[in-house]
């Protein structure tokens, strides 16, 4: 799945490079899998501003997505490669045997044609899914769960992919593309293989409409910000800013902030990369 450099006629498309929908088989989702989806503008209950810089974008559809694979033993065929606004991933339409329809987030190589499963004695293939304790060790895996029957949650965003490195009897040793490695029960599902559209992140999106139509407005530097709104606001000139802070005084950039009492810690065999 490739980029495109487009032609510049205008200087929206100059510095544009733009993905290609080629695996992409169809333009409208299935009705009976998709929901509406009301966008809150950053805004709580009280109608209150509680996440900033957002608001705005194209008005979208849910897709609901099987995250769980929780129908077991039963074959299902790959009917379509669909693009979902939602995520950066595509997704594919399962049609299972017994006539039932699925969404699941579709695994890289995966074709319109190819049968796959949900199963505890499925075959390490693309797109079947299986408890990471019948795996062999180093498969390729995404959509993780992390508690068994709550569904995927680790590996979803385009490209990612996890591995499966070693077993014991109760935990799996899984490591993530952030370069952790933790434990996670063996009776968790994966999915094999890696997530789809892995040239998104080689693409650029060329002028800042296209982040208005995500739904992103601009973001604003604190420095270029008044004393009263911000920490690092005031000063005259470039003679502001100080230690790197968040509005309401948190140290930015270098602060640990991970609870250290926190439970899933013990499951952490080696931390992620850090920037040395």
């Amino acid at each position: 799945m490739p980029t495109k450099q487009l032609k510049p006629t205008t200087p929206g498309q100059r510095h544009r490079i733009a993905p290609v929908f080629d695996e992409v088989t169809v333009s409208k989702p299935v009705k009976s899998l998709t929901v509406g989806l009301k966008q809150s503008g950053g805004r709580n209950n009280r109608g209150r501003t509680t996440m900033r810089y957002r608001g705005g974008g194209h008005k979208r559809k849910y897709r609901v997505i099987d995250f769980k694979r929780d129908k077991k033993d039963i074959p299902a065929k790959v009917q379509t490669i669909e693009y979902d606004p939602n995520r950066t991933a595509r997704i594919a339409l399962l049609a299972y045997a017994d006539g039932e329809k699925r969404y699941i987030i579709a695994p890289n190589k995966l074709s319109v044609g190819d049968t796959i499963i949900s199963s505890e004695t499925a075959a390490p293939d693309v797109g079947n899914a299986m408890p990471m304790k019948n795996m062999p060790a180093g498969t390729f895996i995404h959509n993780i769960e992390m508690q068994p029957g709550k569904g995927g949650q680790l590996c979803r965003s385009a490209g990612t992919v996890a591995q499966m490195v070693a077993k014991t009897d109760k935990y799996v040793t899984v490591k993530l593309p952030s370069g952790e490695v933790r434990l996670i029960l063996g009776t968790c599902y994966a999915t094999v293989g890696a997530t789809s559209n892995p040239d998104h992140f080689n693409t650029t999106k060329g002028k800042a409409g296209r982040n208005r139509w995500l739904g992103r407005r601009p973001h604003v530097r604190g420095v270029a910000k008044n004393p009263v709104d911000h920490p690092m606001g005031g000063g005259e000139g470039k003679a502001s800013g100080g230690h790197p802070r968040s509005p309401w005084g948190q140290a930015a950039k270098g602060k640990k902030t991970r609870n250290r009492k926190k439970l899933s810690s013990k499951f952490i065999v080696r931390r992620r990369k850090t920037k040395k």
